[in-house]
């Protein structure tokens, strides 16, 4: 009997972390207002974020059919979108529901695509990801 009790705690850890992941709309779609992909731009990069078919709301703030933006620069969606998002350079959380943002960005070029995520972190089924935009940064 020992030996069920630890086994049975453990088939039930996978339980208490997955978390299910909130529904989005059919029409909900995430985009980059500014700037245009392909623009040449110069550091602070003022970048506007749209959002069609859902509403913004703040982090730790459950309401149907919302989420906070996260932009994804120079970077790919992560391959799991069930867990919550990370928090580093390349993952940038918006969580008091902002729209817009300026970035300090070096010469060169980057990649900017838009994620929408829950109270949690944790991108919607199906994800509202945006098109990844390319932008150079000039000296």
């Amino acid at each position: 009997m020992r030996k069920l009790v630890p086994a049975l705690l453990l088939a039930l850890v996978p339980l208490a972390v997955a978390q299910e992941r909130t529904p989005s709309p059919a029409a909900a779609e995430a985009y980059i207002i500014a700037p245009a992909d392909g623009a040449r731009v110069h550091s602070p990069v003022h970048v506007q974020f749209g959002l069609k078919g859902m509403g913004i709301a703040p982090a730790g703030v459950k309401f149907d059919n919302t989420g906070h933006h996260h932009l994804l620069i120079d970077t790919d969606p992560p391959a799991d979108l069930s867990a919550p998002l990370p928090a580093n350079e390349h993952v940038v959380h918006f969580g008091k529901g902002q729209t817009e943002t300026s970035l300090d960005l070096a010469p060169g070029k980057h990649t900017l695509q838009l994620l929408l995520a829950d109270q949690n972190h944790i991108p919607h089924s199906p994800p509202v990801l945006s098109a990844k935009i390319t932008i150079t940064v000039l000296k």
